[in-house]
């Protein structure tokens, strides 16, 4: 799955500035609302209810907040850079500063899952996290996420 189907250039914040995980959560659900035309109070209700299940953060400053709405009728993603990182319960207690946001329909199962594996793939390469961390424009972002993945040359 190419990251380019379910992002768009609109769909990427590059200094998003959050005092908390509330409110990050709250600030990417905003955003996601308008871009998905689903009200922002149920995508945040859905993303808090995930939670509660255990935190979406991944360590190293990396989470990938999702859920599955029934209205919707394909994934969609945002990635949101922070200005500054902020605590977010992740399994390694460092704070998050890296946020992909992935909401599915209810019946999206296979998209989802491979969504959410193509996500956590990317995120865990260091060159492209780097990248990532140094890139404080939209567009850039938007070009490190959906440049195809690199492959192995031959030795």
């Amino acid at each position: 799955m190419n990251l380019a189907e379910i992002i768009d250039s609109h769909s990427v914040l590059p200094s998003l500035r959050v005092q908390n995980k509330k409110q990050l959560l709250q600030e990417v659900a905003h955003a996601a609302g308008k871009l998905t035309a689903i009200d922002h109070r149920v995508i945040f209700e859905t993303l808090l209810q995930r939670e509660k299940l255990g935190s979406t953060g991944l360590g190293h400053g990396i989470a990938i907040p999702h859920g599955k709405i029934p209205t919707l009728t394909r994934v969609y993603g945002l990635f949101a850079r922070l200005a500054a990182p902020v605590e977010f319960d992740a399994v390694d207690n460092e704070p998050v500063d890296l946020v992909f946001l992935l909401l599915a329909p209810e019946h999206a199962g296979a998209d989802h899952l491979k969504a959410l594996a193509r996500i956590s793939r990317l995120l865990r390469d260091h060159d492209i996290v780097a990248k990532l961390r140094g890139t404080d424009t939209a567009e850039g972002l938007y070009a490190i996420l959906t440049e195809p993945a690199a492959t192995p040359h031959a030795a």
